[in-house]
């Protein structure tokens, strides 16, 4: 197979680390605009830009924001911490606020994918976007761990919901990179490939290296064992998710259970 070509912007991308220690230094708006400026650019569902961002940039709000994110520090730490969320408001109002259509619209669960998927894209642009200008970041998922009391603070209307939140700031720690799965587990061509255990595996190997690297001895699990103990029980943190999004407008009708779904 021939070696990938490449590029710096490439090279920044395959750099990634998430970063949970940040200097005391300030995020200068104008990088903050710039980072705004990629995340407004970034593709989205036939341009009707579903994402929203919000700077929680007041102390006594970024206090209350870190207890419903379930008290991770960097989320107080960081100089600049953003919560992206999927937003059909706009789309309300575009609709000259015919709540009947919106209803609609609302029900529909392809929908709210779309806002999940531009909410996802706009995260990703922007984390690529600041780590081009030196700085450091962390996604963090529990921004929906108690989503109605986050879209009560944020002051989110009816048809906005908060789906994760990024720290930003200058690094003030080098973490190794964190091995990824194989190439041939997550890239396929015409079919899906399901016979990947070897590969897995393999990369569960590399992974124990890692994480034993990374604590110094003091941790070794593997890959499938850190997302089997994930999932083995249901995600109680989230357990919110089915009312905040009826308190925000969305009855796309999902189940509102613990019961994994079988493939």
């Amino acid at each position: 197979m021939n070696d990938p070509i490449t590029s710096p912007t490439i090279e920044g991308m395959r750099a990634h680390r998430s970063i949970r220690a940040y200097s005391s230094k300030p995020v200068d708006e104008a990088v903050l605009r710039s980072i705004m400026d990629a995340v407004q650019s970034m593709p989205n569902w036939v341009n009707c830009q579903h994402v929203s961002v919000v700077n929680v940039a007041d102390k006594d709000l970024r206090k209350q924001v870190f207890e419903f994110c379930n008290q991770q520090p960097y989320v107080l730490e960081a100089p600049v911490f953003l919560v992206f969320c999927a937003d059909f408001y706009r789309t309300w109002l575009a609709c000259h606020e015919d709540q009947d259509t919106f209803d609609q619209v609302s029900k529909v669960q392809d929908n709210l994918m779309v806002g999940v998927t531009d909410a996802g894209i706009a995260l990703g642009w922007a984390v690529a976007a600041a780590e081009s200008l030196g700085l450091g970041t962390c996604v963090i998922g529990d921004a929906r761990a108690h989503g109605p009391e986050m879209a009560k603070a944020l002051g989110l209307p009816r048809y906005v919901i908060p789906i994760a939140g990024l720290c930003i700031g200058y690094p003030a720690q080098d973490p190794a990179l964190k091995p990824r799965l194989p190439h041939e587990a997550v890239y396929f061509t015409d079919r899906y490939n399901p016979d990947l255990k070897s590969l897995i595996d393999g990369y569960d190997q590399r992974y124990r290296a890692y994480r034993s690297q990374r604590t110094e001895g003091q941790d070794n699990e593997s890959w499938s064992e850190t997302v089997a103990s994930f999932y083995q029980v249901p995600f109680k943190n989230h357990l919110s998710v089915p009312q905040m999004l009826e308190m925000q407008g969305f009855n796309p009708g999902l189940p509102a259970t613990d019961t994994p779904l079988q493939p």
